[in-house]
């Protein structure tokens, strides 16, 4: 008699995040635009998914409409954005998407001073988060709470940036605070865009592994918007390519790196500079 053998086939990793068909309209002084056009992408549990296009393509249009923080001049539309935990959350309200935001996706913004409230201390700012989603803990313990999230985001003398007001930090140092906010509430997906525009080298390399790490660490996900192909290949596992409001591309970041498919593709990672080599500037 000969044995069976059965081979378990792993599962494939659970989808956080499922956006199908979203658009954006705008309305203007000179009529409607549409900055996004039938966007398709999906997350996944604990990966790290960048967003790669040039300045104007929709990027940070299109995460806003999902989070539902584009201004009352906007239409967002979409068949689906499937949210783990949610179910499909396109059409939420405002006040719906307010129990979304913090405790279901944090949100890193590219300035991390319009995020923070100038009038309320850190350390209230924290307390208010907690409160807004149900999280009754006494001012102490929001206190201790918060010193461990500033401790972990690698601030040093955390009572003092409790203490102070968002214009006393530096532009490092105020996005160190947000992601500290943007994970107090233990969220599984982050959408981080462009989070380290205006600071110089250094601390943009320490503050993109500051989230990576976060996110590798503690089982999160990430959805990451970038125009830095670098940032790209260092932090992400798979890539969505955008351009004139559309996805052109999309696949692991091996793949869409070393063999490019769509044009635009091409020739945004032909334009990177190599040593040694001039600079393609080919149209």
């Amino acid at each position: 008699m000969s044995e069976t053998t059965s081979t378990t086939v792993p599962s494939a990793p659970e989808t956080v995040l499922d956006v199908r068909n979203l658009a954006v309209s705008i309305r203007t002084p000179d009529g409607v635009v549409n900055p996004v056009k039938g966007v398709d992408f999906s997350v996944r549990k604990g990966e790290i998914v960048g967003v790669v296009g040039e300045s104007g393509c929709g990027k940070s249009t299109t995460i806003k409409g999902v989070l539902n923080l584009l201004g009352p001049n906007s239409t967002v539309t979409a068949d689906r954005i499937e949210l783990a935990g949610h179910g499909d959350i396109a059409g939420y309200s405002s006040k719906q998407m307010q129990k979304v935001r913090g405790r279901a996706v944090g949100f890193v913004a590219q300035n991390p001073f319009g995020s923070l409230n100038p009038i309320y201390t850190i350390e209230r700012q924290f307390f208010e988060l907690q409160k807004a989603h149900g999280t009754k803990v006494p001012r102490k313990e929001s206190r201790k709470i918060a010193l461990a999230m500033l401790d972990g985001v690698g601030i040093v003398r955390p009572e003092r940036v409790l203490d102070g007001y968002a214009h006393q930090l530096s532009g490092g140092m105020a996005q160190r605070v947000v992601i500290a906010l943007a994970t107090t509430l233990s969220p599984p997906l982050l959408f981080a865009d462009e989070p380290t525009t205006g600071l110089d080298a250094t601390v943009q390399a320490q503050i993109l592994d500051l989230i990576s790490s976060k996110v590798r660490e503690e089982g999160r996900s990430m959805l990451l918007v970038t125009h830095d192909l670098g940032v790209i290949a260092q932090y992400c596992q798979r890539v969505v390519v955008m351009y004139g409001g559309e996805v052109v591309e999309e696949g692991t970041v091996h793949d869409v790196m070393v063999t490019p498919q769509h044009p635009y593709s091409q020739k945004l990672i032909g334009s990177v500079p190599k040593p040694g080599e001039k600079l393609n500037v080919a149209r």
